[in-house]
């Protein structure tokens, strides 16, 4: 850990920076774990759907530090987002609440996503299933529903996992929309600044769209939108109390 008073990363605040590095041990366990001890974390680590067997309930606060260690942009664009907005919001709800909020809309995320699965989670892995062996989608789920018959549907549903931290990212995100709705904000590729509020309400919608849309790109958009839910409710009810800087 780098001590150096004149850096940057000294200069983050204690929840924010050590979400980061945490992050980052994780990542770099979930890639050496598996070639030096044939330790698999993903399968006790990653969010699986609760009907399957390799679900246990750890699974709804560990998922959110485990990353892809296929691209490392997954890792990169969270802990970015993380320093840029972590350390205003922690310095201003306090370390104890900044962490408590960022678990809480990770938590909240993984329930969302929960819920989705066990309303789409059929379409979803027999399309994918369909088209993974080259066969029609009723055919398919015939085979499927004999196997569920037969009580062997739950080592299908293994398959339905998701990592990452990005639900407690947005929740983060929506936090810095309500709490500095004005603040202007350079996007990439944009080269007018943006309010804070605009951003958040942008970043909702396409989430949601995506979301409902027919096209799955492996990414957990409902969860994305969990995060930014729970955040709101926490904010509000924060600010609604006078507690949102631990009652100061």
């Amino acid at each position: 850990m780098l001590r150096s008073g004149g850096s940057i990363f000294s200069n983050i605040p204690p929840v924010t920076k050590n979400l980061i590095i945490i992050n980052f041990i994780v990542w770099l366990a979930t890639m050496a774990l598996p070639h030096r001890l044939g330790i698999d974390i993903m399968q006790f680590g990653a969010l699986h759907y609760i009907k399957a067997p390799d679900f246990n309930p750890a699974q709804l606060l560990t998922y959110m530090f485990m990353h892809s260690t296929s691209d490392f942009a997954h890792i990169l664009f969270n802990m970015f987002t993380l320093f840029m907005f972590g350390v205003t919001l922690e310095r201003v709800m306090g370390a104890p609440r900044f962490l408590f909020y960022y678990i809480s809309c990770g938590i909240g995320a993984a329930i969302i996503q929960e819920l989705v699965w066990a309303c789409t989670w059929e379409d979803i892995f027999v399309r994918s299933m369909a088209n993974f062996y080259g066969v029609d989608f009723p055919e398919m789920r015939q085979a499927i529903s004999a196997a569920v018959s037969s009580g062997q549907e739950l080592t299908f549903l293994n398959q339905l996992q998701t990592i990452g931290a990005s639900g407690a990212i947005y929740g983060v995100l929506l936090a810095f929309g309500m709490l500095f709705p004005n603040m202007p904000l350079y996007i990439m590729f944009i080269p007018v600044p943006i309010k804070a509020k605009w951003m958040v309400i942008g970043y909702g919608a396409i989430e949601l769209l995506i979301g409902l849309s027919s096209a799955n790109d492996g990414v957990a958009h409902f969860a994305h939108l969990g995060g930014m839910i729970f955040g709101f409710i926490m904010i509000w009810f924060w600010k609604k109390k006078g507690t949102l800087h631990g009652g100061y």
